[in-house]
């Protein structure tokens, strides 16, 4: 399935998640609707996904928040540095793990996925649209390298900022898109009874089990 680019979405940056085209399929009906309750709880910070992958060069795995932008269809969107470790723990091992809590609602959301890059065509649609001080952080950041001081790296920042175009996205930064073949939704209670509801994508259908607390 390929991405098509909602540009009235793309129009707002914002820190919240932006729906196109959903899935009807159960799992994603029900990530929305946990997902809504918890914007109305006023939960912060909601866009945030714990992502882990796997090192086989190191033999470690690697756990890191990123800010979750679109789900499209059956695909959640996050945007980094190609170059980045995380970037280069996908290209050896291309499953990972992804986590949501919200504490507003006790819910945590767990799934597992295989991950891709976008296409360079979805990247610049996205990318024109940001707030010119992201695109300069994009352009200027080798993420995770050594730096020889914090104020070096401000007075760099200030140089692209002011003599870069900034609505050409770099090819060294874009967005990952994965489908889960795995959720689970877990709803906290205080008598910790807590309730934990799967679905496993097996045989071309989701699978729907309840697990132990």
């Amino acid at each position: 399935m390929e991405l098509v680019v909602c540009y009235d979405l793309l129009e707002i940056d914002n820190l919240m998640i932006q729906f196109d085209n959903l899935s009807q399929e159960f799992p994603y009906q029900v990530f929305r609707e946990k997902y809504e309750n918890s914007l109305n709880a006023k939960q912060k910070n909601i866009e945030a996904i714990c992502i882990s992958s796997y090192s086989s060069k190191n033999n470690e795995v690697n756990a890191r928040y990123v800010n979750l932008k679109f789900v499209s269809g059956r695909k959640f969107i996050f945007f980094s540095n190609y170059e980045s470790p995380k970037s280069q723990d996908f290209k050896m091992h291309n499953q990972i793990s992804a986590c949501f809590y919200w504490s507003s609602t006790d819910t945590q959301i767990r799934m597992k996925a295989y991950v891709e890059q976008t296409s360079k065509e979805y990247n610049q649609a996205y990318f024109v649209k940001r707030d010119k001080e992201k695109n300069a952080l994009a352009i200027m950041s080798k993420q995770s390298s050594s730096i020889d001081s914090y104020e070096a790296l401000k007075s760099n920042y200030q140089m692209i900022l002011e003599n870069n175009d900034l609505t050409e996205c770099p090819d060294y930064w874009g967005g990952f898109s994965f489908i889960p073949f795995y959720f689970e939704f877990w709803e906290g209670h205080e008598s910790r009874l807590n309730k934990r509801e799967t679905y496993d994508y097996k045989n071309d259908e989701w699978v729907h089990g309840f697990l132990q607390p």
